[in-house]
């Protein structure tokens, strides 16, 4: 069985929401520089506690850390909005809200991946990846 998706950012986003619903504080999936990306936004704005890459004999891994052992997670919903089927493209004045400002939405511009917020400021619009709160 290969672990290649045709998907790989929905891939990333459902291993983390199972490891939530099993209440797991960590999760591993393959490495790529998208998926380091999202989970970085993620981490900056303290969504899950710690992102490492580690080397293994055939490819990079990551490893997401969402919550302590004693802690319950921050992320309620983690939702992918754009799809390989359906692309999600919006202009910065379009971007959404997500739950009056207490979430956040991911957006990939022309100058890398950032937050709903911070294309806003920049006046960057892009495509929509992927919803949290």
């Amino acid at each position: 069985m290969s672990t290649t998706s045709t998907d790989p950012i929905a891939d990333m986003l459902s291993r983390i929401r199972n490891a939530i619903a099993v209440r797991k504080t960590e999760v591993v999936m393959p490495h790529s520089k998208v998926k380091e990306a999202v989970a970085q936004l993620l981490q900056a704005n303290n969504f899950v506690n710690a992102i490492t890459v580690s080397d293994a004999t055939i490819g990079k891994s990551l490893h997401v850390t969402i919550n302590n052992p004693d802690h319950n997670a921050r992320i309620t919903e983690i939702k992918r909005l754009s799809t390989p089927g359906r692309r999600y493209y919006v202009a910065a004045k379009d971007i959404p809200v997500v739950k009056s400002g207490r979430g956040l939405v991911i957006v990939s511009t022309s100058k890398g991946m950032m937050t709903g917020k911070e294309a806003k400021a920049a006046g960057i619009g892009g495509e929509l990846i992927c919803k949290v709160y």
